[in-house]
């Protein structure tokens, strides 16, 4: 323990002295989410009279980007892995890149060298006895970066929960260490309202006892998950999770005892949400957190048993395609790891893949299931990813229809204001 202590002393600067170490031209990869570093990136904005097209590359982060503002253009260039929603308005106006791609293909991106990174930032907790970082709330691909990196500096940072599983860097894998005390950022999901609550009411009338689930965070993912409270020996193997599974295990309903894989554990990549998120993964034998080519490798989802994806969409067309990423031609998101569950759970004895959305948009003045696609939008999963849809009105079947029985389904589920007209398009189209 004291040589590694040793060593871990020797490399602790400030953030402005780790930062020195960026050199213009570099990609730079950073830690996202809740993980978000932002001492560092607040000491790397510092010396932005010093460099040129550093290139920046990360999932969406959580907090200020302020390497984003429009002055810094030439100066940072954002690579966006995912849109999150401090970066939306310069990917869309062009300060800002983004690159398709499914979440369980970035590590390998990074390790082939395909996309190469000179520097990562991360945020990391305290070692432990034995010298190992764990890189907390977001293993994902930052772990990979970790690996394959030229040069690692770490914000060491006691807030930061000490999560089990493939989670550990050691210190001596740290070129440059940071102390700071900050702790994450919360990110609590707004009330679940009526038509929400549909909607989770629906979805979980799919979700049979000993399921295992995928969700994420939002008002629907946690109106889901209130609606399983008579539900038994459910399990976890996801991309993410936040509060609504934490109250769930706590009242017995989540146990893990039905995984076939890790039986007893909850299996994640990372996790956003209030304190009781962080306190609850925090040196937590039940969870386990891997990086995003494990727990969204299709050959892994497909051997959990029943299988069940939930995820939502901008807009469904009637023969089953669904844009998730884009308003148009305005990009809003990414690919995440929506492609790599749906398809997962399909493939898996039981399962179930399953969009579910409010039937309109704009308070009501615009339907989300529609005829066609916007023009612009990018199609995020085909006709054949999808199994159900759902709204506040009801379920759709589409696994194993044809067009027009696909049409028939989803105009029951679209919201009555437009069905008329859906059904008029459809027949002038001679699908229906």
């Amino acid at each position: 323990m004291a040589q590694w202590a040793e060593r871990l002393r020797a490399r602790t600067v400030s953030a402005a002295e780790a930062v020195r170490a960026i050199e213009s031209g570099q990609r730079i990869f950073v830690h996202g989410a809740c993980a978000t570093p932002q001492v560092l990136l607040d000491a790397l904005v510092q010396r932005s009279a010093e460099l040129r097209n550093v290139r920046l590359i990360h999932l969406h982060t959580e907090g200020p980007a302020p390497y984003l503002r429009p002055e810094f253009d030439g100066i940072f260039r954002h690579e966006a892995l995912f849109v999150g929603a401090n970066a939306r308005e310069a990917v869309n106006s062009g300060r800002a890149d983004y690159l398709p791609v499914f979440l369980s293909e970035i590590p390998a991106l990074f390790r082939s060298g395909r996309v190469p990174i000179d520097v990562t930032l991360l945020n990391v907790s305290p070692p432990d006895a034995h010298g190992y970082c764990s890189l907390g709330t977001s293993v994902d691909c930052a772990l990979e970066t970790a690996r394959s990196a030229r040069l690692v500096i770490a914000q060491i940072n006691p807030a930061m929960p000490r999560t089990l599983g493939d989670s550990f860097l050691h210190i001596d894998q740290v070129d440059w260490a940071v102390d700071v005390n900050a702790p994450l950022p919360e990110v609590k999901p707004g009330p679940a309202f009526e038509v929400e609550q549909a909607i989770g009411n629906a979805v979980s009338l799919l979700i049979e006892d000993g399921a295992t689930l995928q969700l994420g965070i939002g008002a629907i993912p946690n109106a889901v998950l209130s609606a399983l409270g008579n539900h038994r020996q459910l399990s976890v193997h996801t991309e993410m999770f936040t509060d609504g599974v934490v109250e769930l295990v706590e009242r017995g309903v989540i146990t893990g005892e039905r995984n076939p894989l890790h039986p007893g554990k909850l299996i994640t990549s990372f996790v956003m949400g209030s304190q009781a998120v962080y306190d609850f993964v925090h040196d937590n034998p039940q969870v386990e957190f891997h990086p995003s080519d494990y727990t969204n490798d299709t050959a892994i989802i497909r051997r959990n048993h029943r299988m069940v994806a939930i995820n939502s969409a901008i807009e469904v067309d009637l023969t089953g395609q669904v844009c998730a990423s884009a308003i148009g031609s305005r990009i809003h998101s990414g690919m995440g790891g929506q492609v790599d569950f749906m398809r997962g759970a399909a493939l898996a004895e039981g399962g179930k893949p399953i969009i579910a959305l409010p039937s309109t948009a704009a308070h009501g003045t615009i339907s989300r299931i529609t005829a066609d696609l916007k023009l612009g939008s990018m199609v995020t999963l085909t006709q054949g990813h999808v199994h159900y849809v759902v709204t506040e009105h009801g379920i759709a079947d589409l696994y194993g229809k044809s067009l027009s029985e696909r049409a028939h389904a989803l105009i029951a589920i679209a919201h009555p204001a437009f069905r008329d007209e859906l059904e008029a398009t459809a027949r002038a189209r001679h699908i229906l």
